[in-house]
């Protein structure tokens, strides 16, 4: 006689959907991620599967934002049929391991716009 998938055999646990996504860590206005594979339907305080990498956002004294990944168990976790989080796909667009995010291009976008408007009235100002 077999067991329910809810007596806690790990049945249910093998087959049901994972994603990749963000955990937050660190303190009030210092951010830290894990980027972990987990159940979809858990919360990301609850226990995850396996830590896939880190990212922190805030750019420390070379004005960088570390991240690091292991690609490998990423490759493998996507193959398995994980999905991903909107912010997660964003990350590893730019770093190359999935195409370029869409969001991605638009912020660029915003920025180069925002940045020649903020030259365009620097140039103004100086004129004047």
């Amino acid at each position: 006689m077999s067991l329910s998938p809810a007596s806690g055999i790990g049945r249910f646990y093998k087959h049901s959907a994972k994603i990749i996504r963000f955990v937050r860590l660190g303190c009030t206005n210092r951010p830290f991620y894990h980027i972990v594979v987990m159940e979809r339907r858990k919360n990301q305080h609850q226990p995850v599967i396996e830590q896939v990498g880190s990212y922190d956002p805030l750019p420390n004294e070379n004005n960088e934002r570390l991240v690091a990944l292991n690609t490998e168990r990423i490759r493998f976790w996507l193959g398995k049929g994980a999905h991903m989080s909107e912010p997660a796909a964003e990350l590893l667009g730019i770093a190359g391991l999935l195409p370029v995010h869409p969001r991605t291009y638009m912020t660029a976008w915003r920025n180069r716009r925002a940045a020649a408007e903020a030259e365009a009235t620097g140039k103004v100002a100086e004129t004047a």
